[in-house]
């Protein structure tokens, strides 16, 4: 899955992508092998500010639209936790909702993903992006992250979204060492028997344990989502698609049995 993020306020400034170079972006993913490319124009950051519901919406939108007339057959997915700006996103074209708040900002998005069968990325998380890191007191951290994703998987199924797949939320409500026990402890999530989506991409647990800057985390990105295929993830979140890939074909041809990693 590649990160396309149409908003000038993303922790990774090479990932920070303007409308009216979209279309060279998308295409430079799709040829480095991305299956999924991830809109988004809201800034998830801890300590991003909100922007206005119907700048969102326009952006997601049109970015979506563009998107799905260019390359009718890649699967696009909208980032986003606002149902109206998910209604757009479907409207537009997209194919999957993948909210990192898990319903907690806007449960009306549920409604969205049933209605249009689309599958759900359901984000572990607390809070919003100004009281995130002030929510992450956990008696186990695993236990209690499996524990909340848990109760909304069955609700979503009891409203009639039937393809819901697990993102930890690595960074959100969660300090450096939390991370990493969720890391070491990812093959629990195979108790939810559900497809288990990891974003790990130059984040700060990687570039704040080895003193660098997101720019020069690729080679801690590469090494972490090794770590997390062997643990069971099944679609890996990044802004570099070249070297997932190459992470991803080196690792399959270690596990020769599993062929359908993405």
């Amino acid at each position: 899955m590649g990160i396309l993020n149409l908003t000038d306020d993303s922790f990774y400034e090479a990932s920070r992508t303007e409308m009216g170079n979209l279309l060279a972006k998308a295409t430079e993913m799709i040829r480095d092998g991305a299956d999924i490319l991830d809109l988004g124009a809201q800034s998830t950051r801890p300590g991003a500010l909100d922007i206005p519901a119907n700048q969102e919406r326009q952006t997601i939108a049109s970015g979506v639209a563009r998107i799905r007339e260019a390359f009718p057959e890649i699967l696009i997915s909208v980032d986003t936790f606002r149902a109206e700006v998910a209604e757009a996103g479907m409207k537009a074209g997209a194919d999957i909702i993948n909210d990192i708040s898990g319903g907690n900002r806007d449960e009306a998005i549920w409604d969205v993903a049933a209605t249009h069968g689309a599958p759900y990325i359901l984000m572990h998380s607390r809070g919003d992006s100004q009281t995130m890191m002030k929510l992450n007191q956990y008696a186990d951290v695993t236990r209690d992250v499996i524990s909340e994703l848990a109760q909304k998987v069955l609700r979503l199924k009891s409203i009639g979204v039937c393809d819901v797949i697990i993102d930890p939320g690595f960074g959100f409500a969660k300090g450096p060492t939390q991370n990493f026990e969720l890391l070491r402890n990812l093959e629990h999530f195979k108790v939810l028997e559900l497809p288990l989506l990891i974003g790990l991409s130059r984040k700060s647990l990687i570039y704040k344990t080895l003193n660098i800057n997101p720019e020069d985390s690729l080679n801690g990105t590469s090494v972490l989502n090794t770590f997390a295929l062997e643990r069971g993830a099944s679609i890996l979140r990044v802004h570099d698609i070249k070297p997932a890939k190459e992470t991803i074909a080196l690792w399959t041809n270690l596990h020769p049995a599993i062929q359908d990693i993405s």
